[in-house]
Protein backbone atom coordinates (compact mmCIF):
# COMPACT_ATOMS: atom_id res chain seq x y z
CA UNK A 1 0.00 0.00 0.00
CA UNK A 2 1.54 3.42 -0.64
CA UNK A 3 0.43 6.76 0.96
CA UNK A 4 1.40 10.15 -0.36
CA UNK A 5 1.66 13.00 2.26
CA UNK A 6 2.42 16.32 0.20
CA UNK A 7 3.40 17.72 3.47
CA UNK A 8 5.90 15.65 4.09
CA UNK A 9 7.54 15.58 0.18
CA UNK A 10 7.68 11.68 0.12
CA UNK A 11 5.81 9.13 -0.91
CA UNK A 12 5.61 6.35 1.96
CA UNK A 13 4.78 2.20 1.31
CA UNK A 14 3.36 0.08 3.97
CA UNK A 15 4.05 -3.42 2.48
CA UNK A 16 1.38 -5.62 3.77
CA UNK A 17 1.53 -8.26 6.16
CA UNK A 18 2.75 -11.47 4.93
CA UNK A 19 0.57 -14.91 4.97
CA UNK A 20 3.72 -16.41 6.74
CA UNK A 21 5.22 -14.99 9.54
CA UNK A 22 8.11 -15.73 11.98
CA UNK A 23 8.52 -15.64 15.82
CA UNK A 24 10.87 -16.79 18.46
CA UNK A 25 10.47 -20.16 17.13
CA UNK A 26 10.91 -19.85 13.95
CA UNK A 27 14.44 -21.06 12.48
CA UNK A 28 15.83 -18.85 9.91
CA UNK A 29 18.87 -18.69 7.47
CA UNK A 30 19.99 -15.57 6.07
CA UNK A 31 22.34 -15.66 2.56
CA UNK A 32 23.22 -13.50 -0.52
CA UNK A 33 24.70 -9.93 -0.16
CA UNK A 34 25.11 -7.59 2.69
CA UNK A 35 21.82 -6.91 3.21
CA UNK A 36 21.15 -10.33 4.29
CA UNK A 37 24.21 -9.52 7.43
CA UNK A 38 22.31 -6.69 8.58
CA UNK A 39 18.82 -8.14 8.58
CA UNK A 40 20.21 -11.10 10.16
CA UNK A 41 21.82 -9.06 12.97
CA UNK A 42 18.68 -7.44 13.17
CA UNK A 43 17.10 -11.06 13.96
CA UNK A 44 19.91 -12.30 16.29
CA UNK A 45 19.59 -8.92 18.55
CA UNK A 46 15.88 -9.86 18.39
CA UNK A 47 16.37 -13.01 19.73
CA UNK A 48 14.98 -14.87 16.32
CA UNK A 49 17.18 -17.91 15.89
CA UNK A 50 18.90 -17.97 12.59
CA UNK A 51 21.94 -18.13 10.59
CA UNK A 52 23.39 -15.13 9.18
CA UNK A 53 25.62 -15.97 5.49
CA UNK A 54 27.51 -18.90 7.07
CA UNK A 55 29.71 -18.61 3.96
CA UNK A 56 30.32 -15.28 3.73
CA UNK A 57 28.76 -12.73 1.47
CA UNK A 58 28.08 -13.51 -2.17
CA UNK A 59 25.92 -11.39 -4.28
CA UNK A 60 24.96 -13.06 -7.62
CA UNK A 61 21.86 -15.48 -7.97
CA UNK A 62 23.73 -18.74 -9.75
CA UNK A 63 26.57 -18.56 -6.61
CA UNK A 64 23.74 -18.40 -4.01
CA UNK A 65 21.98 -21.45 -5.58
CA UNK A 66 24.86 -23.10 -5.83
CA UNK A 67 25.99 -22.81 -2.60
CA UNK A 68 22.99 -23.93 -1.06
CA UNK A 69 22.59 -26.54 -3.44
CA UNK A 70 25.26 -28.23 -1.85
CA UNK A 71 27.06 -29.34 -4.53
CA UNK A 72 30.14 -30.76 -4.90
CA UNK A 73 33.13 -28.65 -4.60
CA UNK A 74 35.17 -27.77 -8.39
CA UNK A 75 38.24 -28.82 -8.51
CA UNK A 76 39.18 -26.36 -10.76
CA UNK A 77 38.39 -23.44 -8.37
CA UNK A 78 41.29 -24.00 -6.02
CA UNK A 79 43.66 -20.98 -6.83
CA UNK A 80 46.80 -19.93 -5.21
CA UNK A 81 46.81 -16.50 -4.36
CA UNK A 82 49.98 -14.71 -2.70
CA UNK A 83 50.77 -18.09 -1.08
CA UNK A 84 47.61 -18.57 -0.09
CA UNK A 85 44.94 -20.85 -1.52
CA UNK A 86 41.22 -19.81 -2.29
CA UNK A 87 38.36 -21.22 -3.93
CA UNK A 88 36.53 -19.13 -6.52
CA UNK A 89 32.83 -20.24 -5.39
CA UNK A 90 34.01 -18.58 -1.41
CA UNK A 91 34.45 -15.56 0.02
CA UNK A 92 37.71 -14.70 0.61
CA UNK A 93 37.41 -14.77 4.88
CA UNK A 94 37.81 -18.95 3.42
CA UNK A 95 41.25 -19.32 2.72
CA UNK A 96 44.68 -21.91 3.55
CA UNK A 97 47.95 -22.32 3.77
CA UNK A 98 47.51 -25.54 1.28
CA UNK A 99 44.81 -27.13 -0.74
CA UNK A 100 44.24 -29.53 1.28
CA UNK A 101 43.33 -27.79 4.59
CA UNK A 102 40.89 -25.28 2.80
CA UNK A 103 39.17 -28.56 1.19
CA UNK A 104 38.06 -29.37 4.48
CA UNK A 105 36.85 -26.40 5.80
CA UNK A 106 34.86 -26.19 2.85
CA UNK A 107 33.61 -29.30 3.10
CA UNK A 108 32.44 -28.71 6.72
CA UNK A 109 31.05 -25.67 6.15
CA UNK A 110 28.99 -27.08 3.47
CA UNK A 111 27.58 -29.49 5.30
CA UNK A 112 26.63 -27.25 8.44
CA UNK A 113 24.72 -25.22 6.21
CA UNK A 114 22.88 -28.04 4.46
CA UNK A 115 22.09 -29.66 8.25
CA UNK A 116 21.09 -26.54 9.59
CA UNK A 117 18.62 -25.78 6.09
CA UNK A 118 17.01 -29.11 6.71
CA UNK A 119 16.01 -27.91 9.63
CA UNK A 120 14.94 -24.28 9.66
CA UNK A 121 11.83 -23.10 8.53
CA UNK A 122 12.92 -19.98 6.26
CA UNK A 123 15.80 -19.11 3.98
CA UNK A 124 15.87 -15.88 3.23
CA UNK A 125 17.78 -14.87 0.20
CA UNK A 126 19.14 -11.28 -0.57
CA UNK A 127 20.07 -10.94 -3.99
CA UNK A 128 22.62 -7.74 -5.21
CA UNK A 129 23.66 -8.17 -8.93
CA UNK A 130 23.17 -9.87 -12.03
CA UNK A 131 26.42 -9.16 -13.18
CA UNK A 132 28.66 -12.41 -12.78
CA UNK A 133 32.56 -13.00 -13.48
CA UNK A 134 33.57 -16.61 -15.69
CA UNK A 135 36.56 -18.36 -15.19
CA UNK A 136 38.20 -18.44 -18.25
CA UNK A 137 39.78 -21.94 -17.84
CA UNK A 138 35.94 -23.57 -17.40
CA UNK A 139 33.99 -20.65 -18.32
CA UNK A 140 32.13 -20.95 -15.25
CA UNK A 141 30.44 -18.58 -12.71
CA UNK A 142 32.40 -17.72 -10.00
CA UNK A 143 31.35 -15.86 -6.55
CA UNK A 144 34.49 -13.81 -5.97
CA UNK A 145 37.87 -12.94 -7.84
CA UNK A 146 40.51 -12.78 -4.91
CA UNK A 147 41.74 -10.18 -6.92
CA UNK A 148 43.25 -12.27 -9.73
CA UNK A 149 44.16 -10.22 -12.65
CA UNK A 150 40.97 -9.57 -14.55
CA UNK A 151 41.83 -11.10 -17.83
CA UNK A 152 41.59 -14.65 -16.20
CA UNK A 153 37.63 -13.77 -16.14
CA UNK A 154 35.10 -12.79 -18.44
CA UNK A 155 32.08 -10.35 -17.13
CA UNK A 156 28.22 -10.86 -18.00
CA UNK A 157 24.88 -10.27 -17.46
CA UNK A 158 22.95 -13.30 -16.26
CA UNK A 159 20.06 -14.41 -18.69
CA UNK A 160 16.34 -14.64 -16.76
CA UNK A 161 15.99 -18.30 -17.94
CA UNK A 162 19.26 -19.18 -16.67
CA UNK A 163 18.98 -17.51 -13.05
CA UNK A 164 15.21 -19.60 -13.28
CA UNK A 165 16.61 -22.99 -14.00
CA UNK A 166 19.22 -22.47 -11.30
CA UNK A 167 16.69 -21.63 -8.65
CA UNK A 168 14.34 -24.54 -10.10
CA UNK A 169 17.08 -27.32 -9.55
CA UNK A 170 17.80 -25.71 -5.77
CA UNK A 171 14.25 -26.03 -5.34
CA UNK A 172 13.80 -29.77 -6.48
CA UNK A 173 16.75 -30.57 -4.14
CA UNK A 174 16.14 -28.83 -0.83
CA UNK A 175 12.68 -29.49 -1.21
CA UNK A 176 12.99 -33.47 -1.21
CA UNK A 177 14.97 -32.75 2.21
CA UNK A 178 13.10 -30.20 3.96
CA UNK A 179 9.64 -30.01 1.90
CA UNK A 180 8.14 -27.48 4.05
CA UNK A 181 11.01 -24.82 3.69
CA UNK A 182 9.92 -21.11 2.72
CA UNK A 183 12.26 -19.42 0.57
CA UNK A 184 11.96 -15.09 1.00
CA UNK A 185 13.65 -12.79 -1.73
CA UNK A 186 14.38 -9.69 -1.61
CA UNK A 187 16.59 -7.46 -3.95
CA UNK A 188 19.14 -6.06 -2.35
CA UNK A 189 18.99 -1.63 -1.90
CA UNK A 190 22.79 -1.53 -2.21
CA UNK A 191 24.19 -0.02 -5.73
CA UNK A 192 26.32 -1.08 -7.21
CA UNK A 193 27.12 1.32 -9.77
CA UNK A 194 31.13 0.12 -10.56
CA UNK A 195 28.98 -1.48 -13.19
CA UNK A 196 27.86 1.51 -13.85
CA UNK A 197 24.45 3.74 -13.22
CA UNK A 198 22.52 2.31 -16.14
CA UNK A 199 24.17 -1.27 -15.80
CA UNK A 200 23.24 -1.18 -12.23
CA UNK A 201 19.15 -0.19 -13.44
CA UNK A 202 19.68 -3.07 -15.46
CA UNK A 203 20.78 -5.74 -13.25
CA UNK A 204 18.42 -4.80 -10.65
CA UNK A 205 15.79 -5.15 -12.93
CA UNK A 206 16.50 -8.42 -14.33
CA UNK A 207 16.51 -9.53 -10.36
CA UNK A 208 13.09 -7.92 -9.80
CA UNK A 209 11.67 -9.85 -12.60
CA UNK A 210 13.26 -13.32 -11.31
CA UNK A 211 11.87 -12.81 -8.14
CA UNK A 212 8.31 -11.63 -9.29
CA UNK A 213 8.47 -15.00 -11.23
CA UNK A 214 9.99 -17.02 -8.75
CA UNK A 215 7.12 -15.74 -6.55
CA UNK A 216 4.30 -17.30 -8.53
CA UNK A 217 4.78 -20.44 -6.50
CA UNK A 218 2.97 -20.77 -3.49
CA UNK A 219 6.90 -21.42 -1.10
CA UNK A 220 8.13 -18.50 -2.54
CA UNK A 221 7.46 -14.72 -1.74
CA UNK A 222 9.62 -11.12 -1.93
CA UNK A 223 10.39 -8.28 0.80
CA UNK A 224 10.41 -4.65 -1.18
CA UNK A 225 13.52 -3.76 0.82
CA UNK A 226 14.60 -2.05 -2.82
CA UNK A 227 11.56 -0.68 -3.54
CA UNK A 228 11.76 0.93 0.15
CA UNK A 229 14.78 2.12 -0.58
CA UNK A 230 14.59 3.65 -4.24
CA UNK A 231 10.98 4.66 -3.97
CA UNK A 232 10.03 5.71 -0.43
CA UNK A 233 13.26 6.83 0.98
CA UNK A 234 14.55 8.18 -2.70
CA UNK A 235 16.90 10.70 -0.77
CA UNK A 236 20.99 10.73 -0.34
CA UNK A 237 20.09 11.66 3.00
CA UNK A 238 19.25 8.20 3.60
CA UNK A 239 22.80 6.55 2.18
CA UNK A 240 26.08 6.29 3.89
CA UNK A 241 28.75 8.76 2.95
CA UNK A 242 29.61 6.68 0.07
CA UNK A 243 26.45 7.17 -1.69
CA UNK A 244 26.25 3.36 -2.42
CA UNK A 245 24.84 2.25 1.06
CA UNK A 246 22.06 2.56 3.46
CA UNK A 247 22.38 4.65 6.04
CA UNK A 248 21.88 3.39 9.76
CA UNK A 249 18.69 5.23 9.78
CA UNK A 250 17.56 3.59 6.11
CA UNK A 251 18.35 0.25 7.61
CA UNK A 252 16.50 0.78 11.01
CA UNK A 253 13.30 1.85 8.65
CA UNK A 254 13.82 -1.05 6.58
CA UNK A 255 13.86 -3.39 9.83
CA UNK A 256 10.60 -2.01 10.85
CA UNK A 257 8.78 -2.46 7.49
CA UNK A 258 10.27 -6.31 7.92
CA UNK A 259 8.64 -6.63 11.29
CA UNK A 260 5.10 -5.08 10.09
CA UNK A 261 5.41 -7.62 7.63
CA UNK A 262 6.16 -10.82 9.41
CA UNK A 263 5.62 -9.91 13.03
CA UNK A 264 2.58 -10.25 15.17
CA UNK A 265 1.57 -7.75 17.21
CA UNK A 266 2.58 -9.98 20.10
CA UNK A 267 5.68 -10.41 19.05
CA UNK A 268 6.45 -6.71 17.88
CA UNK A 269 5.37 -6.01 21.04
CA UNK A 270 8.04 -8.25 22.73
CA UNK A 271 10.87 -6.66 20.40
CA UNK A 272 10.03 -3.47 21.80
CA UNK A 273 10.12 -4.23 25.26
CA UNK A 274 13.04 -6.34 24.73
CA UNK A 275 14.52 -3.43 23.06
CA UNK A 276 14.67 -1.38 26.44
CA UNK A 277 16.13 -4.50 28.25
CA UNK A 278 19.25 -4.30 25.46
CA UNK A 279 19.62 -0.50 26.16
CA UNK A 280 20.06 -1.12 29.17
CA UNK A 281 22.60 -3.95 29.17
CA UNK A 282 24.47 -1.43 27.27
CA UNK A 283 24.57 1.56 29.34
CA UNK A 284 27.84 2.34 31.42
CA UNK A 285 27.50 4.79 34.42
CA UNK A 286 29.50 6.15 36.13
CA UNK A 287 29.94 4.27 39.30
CA UNK A 288 28.66 0.47 38.75
CA UNK A 289 28.48 0.37 42.49
CA UNK A 290 26.41 3.29 43.26
CA UNK A 291 22.95 2.38 44.89
CA UNK A 292 20.37 4.13 42.06
CA UNK A 293 22.84 1.74 39.49
CA UNK A 294 22.44 -1.36 41.34
CA UNK A 295 18.78 -1.06 42.00
CA UNK A 296 18.19 -0.52 38.51
CA UNK A 297 20.03 -3.92 37.48
CA UNK A 298 17.94 -5.73 40.43
CA UNK A 299 15.16 -4.41 38.02
CA UNK A 300 16.42 -5.55 35.02
CA UNK A 301 17.28 -8.92 36.46
CA UNK A 302 13.68 -9.31 37.54
CA UNK A 303 12.44 -8.41 33.87
CA UNK A 304 14.20 -10.76 32.03
CA UNK A 305 11.61 -13.99 33.77
CA UNK A 306 9.36 -12.32 31.50
CA UNK A 307 11.39 -13.00 28.11
CA UNK A 308 12.45 -16.00 29.35
CA UNK A 309 8.78 -17.30 28.15
CA UNK A 310 9.87 -16.46 24.84
CA UNK A 311 13.66 -17.06 24.48
CA UNK A 312 16.88 -18.03 26.22
CA UNK A 313 18.04 -14.72 28.41
CA UNK A 314 20.65 -16.80 30.60
CA UNK A 315 24.22 -14.88 28.99
CA UNK A 316 21.93 -11.56 29.82
CA UNK A 317 21.07 -12.78 33.58
CA UNK A 318 24.93 -13.87 33.88
CA UNK A 319 25.85 -10.30 32.25
CA UNK A 320 23.60 -8.64 34.92
CA UNK A 321 24.33 -10.43 37.56
CA UNK A 322 27.90 -10.11 37.32
CA UNK A 323 27.33 -6.68 37.84
CA UNK A 324 25.57 -6.86 40.80
CA UNK A 325 27.42 -6.34 44.39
Amino acid sequence: MVIHNANNFRTEFHPKPSKLQMGFDTQLLTIGSCFSENIGAKLQSGKIPVLVNPLGTVYNPISIFKLLSNEPLDEEKFVEVGGQWFHLDFHSQFSGRDKKTLETVLKLKLKDLLDYLNQSQIVFITLGTSYVYEWVENSSVVANCHKIPQKKFTKRLLSLKEMKGAFEQLKTKVIQLNPSLQFVFTVSPVRHIKDGIAENQLSKSLLRVLCHELAQDSQVSYFPAYEMMMDDLRDYRFYKTDMIHPSEMAEDYIWEKFQQTYFSDQTKKVLKEWGKIKAALAHRPFNIESENHQKFLREQVKKLDVFSEYFDVEEERVLLQNQLI
